[in-house]
């Protein structure tokens, strides 16, 4: 299966591992309860998943890799007890709790959370030393003499021995204590998650056209070379820093990204062609409705990996857009309901300017606790902390006013932070109604503007920017994408009936 059906896989198992009969007694006793071991390439997002199963599901998260544990680290440290058998007293060893076991109790000391994931990653490349440790783990949920507390899923990953010459391999009574997930590469559901974290366009657009580029582990005389989803990702994140700081993107930088030297001498070549699109089709102007002539005549006639990289530059610059009217919107929520709370506390006009500064700062204080304690329990994704972090600006720079503000000099600033979220949405509005114009016209009813309408469609920001604030050309082109998906549904569902 691929990542997404494996993170399903993963959900389904922990809800169900965590219900409860009326009684408050797990349906699924613990000790029936098989940890989930997810095996796969590496680089696949096996981790990141994890990560988004936790904060999802609002529980706790802990992880490890185990390659990084001895057998001390993860059963403990042994020391002598006295103990008494049959009125006579011995010396025997025990063990202290093991770091992995003590990190769940501190997890739930410092969350709160009774119930999460404890993950351990690379499971299968474990010492010759720890390994009967780990096998009585997954079988007992032990480690030494201390459970896993009830309430905390197990789950464990690893790699395929061709892929990591240090696993072993489990022996069949383990494997039948084991819920077993395999997962492969896969690049669309890879895409989805590419388009929703705004992966970088050029290395979208690369991959729509070379899609065995993706993935792949290949031993040569040099020895490995490797592209994974983990190193485009990596990649994504640095191009963008580059090019905000004006650092030209080379080859010698992709090759420390993506280590196959075939395949980074070609996304090098191509990134450059994609630069030269992006400068030729002068997307600000597409989208402020002001694209030349010549500009949509070229589109018109380019070849198809131009107007995929085309349909690229505008997606991607629209969902940034939308991402920060929503980053904004939230923001605004926050600032509101702290401005209720500032409002309430001083009794509108019976307090004075140093009573509004006061709760202005309470107001900025609890903001920032809110983001260091979802920071502390792994629940807080980053455009969410994001927006904390904007509205504590926004407080702090009241309570810090060199001359105190009073009540309706504070409602007056939320009033303008307001108004200028109205003219983020109203141009990101426009734009989006400009692009559908401009494929309109370039294209009428082609694959373009369908492919920027499921571009567009799996980003969550410009679905709930859509969804809070609508848009007709949007909605238009959803139907257009719905009949052509029904379309093909239909085509591939008259082959199989051929080929029976």
């Amino acid at each position: 299966m691929n990542i997404r059906q494996a993170k399903e896989e993963v959900a389904r198992a922990v809800e169900v591992y965590l219900a409860k009969d009326e009684n408050g007694a797990y349906l699924i006793p613990v000790e029936r309860q098989r940890p989930l071991f997810l095996l796969g390439a590496p680089g696949v997002g096996k981790t990141a998943i994890m990560e988004q199963v936790a904060r999802e599901m609002g529980i706790g998260l802990v992880s490890y890799s185990m390659t990084h544990h001895t057998r001390q680290s993860a059963l403990g440290l042994p020391y002598i007890a006295e103990r008494s058998f049959d009125g006579r007293t011995f010396s025997v060893s025990e063990y202290t709790m093991s770091e992995i076991i003590a990190s769940v109790y501190e997890s739930m000391e410092e969350t709160g959370r009774r119930e999460g994931i404890l993950f351990l990653d690379e499971i299968n490349c474990v010492s010759e030393t720890l390994t009967p440790a780990i096998l009585q783990f997954l079988q007992y949920k032990v480690f030494g003499r201390h459970a896993v507390p009830q309430g905390w899923v197990v789950v464990t990953a690893g790699n395929p021995s061709e892929y990591n010459r240090s696993t072993h391999d489990f022996d069949v009574a383990t494997w039948d204590r084991l819920k077993r997930i395999d997962v492969e590469p896969d690049y669309e559901a890879w895409k989805a998650y590419a388009l929703a974290t705004r992966v970088h366009p050029a290395i979208i657009a690369y991959l729509d056209a070379e899609t065995s580029d993706f993935y792949h582990i290949e031993t040569t005389l040099d020895g490995k070379e490797f592209v994974t989803a983990r190193g485009w990702d990596d990649l994504s994140r640095v191009m963008r820093v580059y090019e905000a700081r004006g650092i030209p993107v080379t080859e010698r930088l992709i090759a420390q990204y993506v280590q196959d030297a075939r395949t980074a001498k070609r996304f090098a070549a191509y990134y450059d062609l994609f630069n030269k699109y992006r400068s030729d089709y002068q997307v600000e102007s597409i989208l402020a409705g002001e694209a030349p002539a010549g500009i949509t005549e070229r589109a018109r006639t380019a070849p198809f990996d131009e107007r995929v990289a085309l349909v690229g530059l505008l997606s991607s610059a629209l969902a940034g857009e939308m991402h920060d009217a929503m980053l904004r919107d939230r923001a605004t929520e926050f600032v509101f309901d702290a401005v209720k709370a500032i409002v309430r506390a001083c009794d509108e006009g019976e307090a004075d300017a140093s009573d509004v500064r006061s709760a202005c700062g309470k107001a900025t204080l609890d903001c920032d606790e809110r983001v260091r304690e979802g920071r502390r329990n792994r629940l807080l994704s980053s455009d969410e902390g994001s927006a904390l972090a904007t509205a504590s600006r926004f407080l702090r720079a009241c309570a810090d006013e060199p001359f105190a503000l009073d009540i309706e000099q504070v409602k007056g600033r939320f009033s303008a932070y307001a108004e200028t979220l109205d003219g983020m949405v109203a141009a990101s509005s426009a734009r989006l109604d400009n692009a559908y114009a401009f494929f309109d016209e370039a294209f009428g009813a082609g694959k373009e503007s369908l492919l920027f309408t499921t571009d567009l469609s799996a980003d969550a920001a410009v679905v709930a920017f859509i969804g809070r604030y609508g848009s007709e050309s949007y909605r238009a082109h959803t139907k257009e994408l719905m009949l052509e998906e029904r379309a093909d549904a239909l085509r591939e569902r008259a082959r199989r009936a051929m080929a029976q």
